[in-house]
């Protein structure tokens, strides 16, 4: 009963159970909503002030909402003292998140030469070299569950960035950071309580709202831009259809208020791909900025969840932006 791993687990336990009556992420933002107000209200004098311009944007946004993901799953992560050993897949999903990461940023900074080490002075290469090993040692620490959790953390980075740095092709910036998103919240759910974001099965339905609503944003736009209209669908078909996923969509979201598990929220997901999909592949047009609208979203959800109001103010940006965005907003209805 005073067995010292007993009394810090009920600790955890209860703390864990603490911040589900009155979860951190939604409080945070609701605290930072008028900033965010602020920033949609002057987004294109931050947009000059950053010196970017409106190509740039879903770049930039993809760039450092990637790099802020690395740096919160090194530091955020590790409530050890509840980690389940033997049954967790948790390391290799966040050292794929790592590895992704250093992938997509590699890439980015492809341009960007490094600097020749011989012509360095003496003082200058001490200070890369602690950096380097500083670095490292972040790296290290991140995960030490067991022996080989440093290596894969440090292995992971470091095969990211290398790859990242050779890649010749482009490769597509929302992609890359939808996955490194949708892939994240999954490792959320997978173990809450390793990211401080609830304790093990019982999270609250404003945990779970907020995850389908992610998980909803990321489906609309992933078929906006992988789908395109062409009035495919006759009438009668699409209606029945599209009354059979509204359906399913439903049932699903009750069934992950039930269980919180993650094959539901993957499927529950799907199925709203399938059923936005149905309704582009059934219209004749949708309106050009649609995708971008829903990465916004996707972008602030995301920033909501993992308590980043940075990066939900990216994604207020990317929203701001949209040219006609009332229009936008009133034709996404075709979606639903």
């Amino acid at each position: 009963m005073f067995n010292n791993a007993n009394i810090v687990q009920s600790a955890v336990s209860a703390f864990n159970n603490a911040a589900l009556s009155a979860p951190a992420f939604f409080w945070a933002a609701l605290l930072a909503s008028p900033i965010f107000v602020l920033v949609y209200k002057h987004s294109q004098k931050l947009i000059s002030i950053f010196n970017w311009n409106t190509k740039q944007i879903p770049q930039k946004i993809c760039l450092w909402t990637v790099a802020l993901t690395l740096v919160w799953v090194v530091l955020f992560g590790g409530n050890y003292g509840v980690l389940r050993d033997s049954q967790t897949l948790l390391p290799w999903v966040i050292a794929f998140i790592l590895f992704m990461s250093c992938l997509f940023l590699g890439y980015q900074t492809q341009t960007t030469s490094l600097p020749a080490w011989k012509k360095q002075d003496p003082k200058h290469k001490t200070t890369i070299i602690c950096g380097i090993l500083l670095g490292l040692f972040i790296l290290a620490m991140s995960d030490t569950h067991t022996w080989w959790g440093p290596i894969l953390q440090i292995s992971s980075c470091m095969l990211g960035l290398f790859i990242g740095r050779k890649i010749r092709k482009n490769i597509p910036n929302i992609s890359i950071c939808n996955i490194i998103m949708l892939t994240t919240i999954i490792a959320i759910l997978m173990q809450p309580e390793f990211f401080r974001f609830g304790q093990l099965g019982n999270l609250s339905p404003i945990h779970l709202i907020m995850v389908t609503i992610f998980g909803l944003c990321i489906a609309a736009e992933a078929a906006t831009h992988i789908i395109k209209p062409g009035n495919k669908i006759r009438q009668s078909a699409y209606i029945k259809l599209k009354w059979m996923t509204r359906v399913l969509t439903i049932l699903g979201f009750a069934m992950f208020l039930i269980t919180e598990s993650v094959p539901t929220f993957i499927i529950t997901s799907l199925i709203g791909y399938i059923m936005f999909g149905m309704s582009i592949k059934h219209a004749t047009r949708i309106p050009a900025n649609m995708e971008m609208l829903f990465f916004g979203f996707t972008v602030c959800a995301f920033g909501v969840l993992t308590t980043m109001p940075v990066i939900t103010c990216l994604g207020i940006l990317q929203i701001a932006t949209i040219s006609d965005i009332q229009d936008t907003v009133r034709q996404s209805n075709i979606l639903l």
